[in-house]
């Protein structure tokens, strides 16, 4: 179960956020609030506490704040982005995480590792963190011996086309398992209930189960049909201005 969520509002630089996908156009900042606005309200619905932290005008993407931090059940573990212009962003989600967390179960990954959130996977004890270009091999090292020092373990997945390990993958609980593109057949994942998301879909893969709901993005039907089949309520959520900066629903808040 999820107690706490942390969200962190878009400031109007998230027009200038990180894009692989120009094609989809810039963000429109108000629906962008809209969006963000919908998105809270979803996570209140699930029974969580949501604290809203305030937009960081200097950071385009900081309202991705999964990135900054890992917050597990034993210790909260602060990033250090593998982006050049978001490596100062860990650093303001500092104090935040100090309302939750003693100072001695809190730790931190430090150049020249490197280390996103959206890399990282939960499923109960264990962690799967991807080996990606935004998390180094430097950064996987201190992340497993920060989970070990409190009592969790850790994995590492090479990742081959993805930004994120959570870009195609998203744990149900139950061992149920969201899968799409190169996570489909990784052995890695082989002993999970799989339910996979077409390529037509893909970006619905990233999806987030918050209390036995699962938070899934708007205009994927099938997705949403496979999740329901599985048992699940479902909440629509419109993340169509983050997708336009590579954002997907579980960039937008850090759960524990």
């Amino acid at each position: 179960m999820f107690h706490h969520v942390l969200v962190r509002r878009p400031c109007p630089a998230v027009c200038e956020g990180i894009t692989s996908a120009p094609e989809l156009g810039r963000p429109d900042y108000e629906k962008a609030l809209r969006q963000h606005d919908a998105y809270i309200e979803a996570l209140r619905r699930c029974g969580v506490e949501v604290t809203v932290l305030d937009a960081l005008p200097e950071f385009p993407d900081s309202c991705f704040v999964e990135d900054t931090a890992v917050l597990t059940p034993n210790c909260a573990i602060i990033s250090n982005p593998g982006a050049p212009s978001r490596q100062k962003e860990s650093a303001y989600i500092v104090d935040a995480v100090k309302r939750f967390y003693p100072d001695s179960r809190i730790e931190y990954i430090t150049a020249p590792g490197t280390m996103e959130g959206g890399d990282v996977m939960m499923v109960g004890n264990h962690f799967y963190i991807g080996l990606s270009a935004r998390t180094n091999e430097e950064g996987c090292r201190q992340f497993l011996a920060a989970l070990e020092k409190h009592g969790h373990t850790g994995s590492v997945v090479p990742l081959e086309k993805v930004l994120h390990l959570k870009t195609g993958l998203a744990y149900l609980e139950d061992n149920n398992l969201l899968v799409a593109g190169e996570f489909c057949d990784k052995e890695e994942f082989a002993r999970f209930n799989k339910i996979e998301i077409s390529p037509g879909e893909s970006y619905s893969a990233n999806c987030i189960w918050v209390n036995g709901t699962v938070l899934v993005p708007a205009g994927y039907p099938a997705a949403k049909a496979a999740i329901e089949k599985a048992g699940y309520p479902v909440i629509e959520v419109d993340t169509s201005e983050f997708r336009k900066i590579d954002g997907g629903l579980s960039c937008l808040s850090l759960r524990f």
